[in-house]
């Protein structure tokens, strides 16, 4: 027997001659969407090119010298230019599709994690597991299964709808399935990326109607469960208190100093910023300044406007997929609906855990900015995520209009 593929790619619609005009309008997409994209991500390039340029001249980074200041400008570039391509294909498949591959996606997502932690197949950067090696770049599986996880749940939840104010047949099964996930997550470890996943996949849940006395009862029981990881490790408990206390000297100089560099660069940029390229936390200064603490070179570099308008940006792309969500689910579109509220929960989540950390809000995590900090997973797992936000939006249109998919 033929093997199927879980999805297919959309096909264009016929309408008849005395409709054609009416439906022309619907096939725009929603090209402020794209442009806000478009800007951060460009933003971002730029950032990572001067929060990097100094790299090469530190022992760390000593390999890159051959690529003199521009090896992580051309790779920022590369990583942008594969996800534009990603976002154009994913773009092209239908939603319904989406909805047929998200148990798939959802177990072969759970063998790279699995595949993460065997030797010889996991690539260990900074003490951490989380890589997969694929020679040009790598892969980090926690940030696909953060898209996974939006589709999943969304499906999980219309599949399940009937059962959903039930414990054992509507809430235990989808967080047995997190459970998994965060078991395998916290082997790596990256508690950062299990606190998303487990944000989405709540949030997704709540939305979706579950049994609001479950859902809290269970958000007190996360919330003992993290406290419980956090206490029973020296290093995640040491970083906490030296977060409520980044200033006392045995932590700035040690648990809390990219805390207090980050915020020594957030008030020497004051209102204006010192200038494109002037930032001086950036020389050795404050480490990971291009991935895990771009805002901070941002506020040092562009000052308070720039942060205004980079959280600007953010505040209107996770509106937007909440409204997307909305109009998808009033014309009963629900899983679609699920699903672009989901993008909203996981690039708002990422991004609030991100600028508190930058800002001294949070303890320090390593989750990056998305959409805007170095690293080629997470950027081309962001813009596959914004891809089928669009495709919601557009099949909304279609619909809205009295088109066909």
């Amino acid at each position: 027997m033929a093997f199927q593929m879980p999805f297919r790619f959309a096909e264009k619609s016929t309408p008849s001659m005395d409709s054609r005009a009416r439906l022309s309008k619907m096939m725009e997409y929603d090209q402020p969407l794209v442009w806000v994209t478009l800007l951060l991500m460009l933003l971002g390039m730029v950032m990572v090119y001067s929060a990097s340029i100094s790299l090469p001249d530190s022992h760390k980074f000593a390999n890159y010298a051959r690529w003199q200041n521009t090896y992580f400008l051309q790779r920022q570039a590369m990583f942008v230019a594969v996800s534009l391509v990603a976002a154009l294909f994913v773009f092209r498949i239908r939603i319904s599709d989406l909805q047929k591959a998200a148990p798939y996606l959802f177990i072969g997502t759970l063998v790279l994690l699995v595949a993460v932690l065997i030797p010889g197949l996991g690539v260990v950067v900074n003490g951490g597991r989380r890589w997969l090696s694929l020679k040009v770049f790598n892969v980090q599986p926690s940030e696909l299964m953060k898209v996974v996880i939006v589709l999943y749940a969304a499906d999980y939840t219309v599949r399940k709808q009937e059962y959903m104010h039930k414990l054992t047949k509507g809430f235990l099964p989808m967080m047995l399935a997190v459970a998994f996930v965060g078991m395998l997550l916290l082997l790596e470890p990256d508690l950062g990326a299990f606190g998303v996943i487990v944000c989405i996949a709540m949030g997704i849940l709540f939305l979706g109607g579950i049994n609001a006395i479950w859902f809290g009862g269970i958000g007190m029981l996360l919330g003992l469960i993290f406290v419980a990881i956090i206490s029973l490790s020296k290093f995640r408990r040491e970083r906490y208190f030296a977060y409520l206390n980044p200033w006392e000297e045995d932590n700035a100089l040690n648990k809390a100093y990219q805390l207090t560099h980050s915020l020594i660069a957030f008030g020497r940029g004051e209102i204006f910023g010192v200038g494109l390229g002037g930032s001086v936390e950036k020389l050795h200064y404050l480490p990971e300044a291009h991935t895990d603490f771009l805002l901070a070179v941002i506020g040092e570099e562009l000052g308070l406007v720039g942060v205004l308008v980079v959280i600007t940006m953010f505040y209107w792309l996770i509106k937007r997929a909440f409204d997307i969500g909305r109009q998808a689910i009033a014309i009963d579109q629900t899983f679609a609906g699920l699903t672009a509220k989901g993008i909203g929960i996981w690039i708002g989540v990422q991004t609030f855990i991100n600028m508190g950390v930058n800002l001294g809000l949070l303890p320090t995590k390593g989750l990056t900015l998305p959409l805007m900090s170095y690293g080629g997973t997470g950027v081309v797992i962001n813009c596959v995520g914004l891809a089928i936000l669009l495709r919601i939006d557009y099949e909304n249109r279609v619909l809205m209009r009295g088109g066909r998919l």
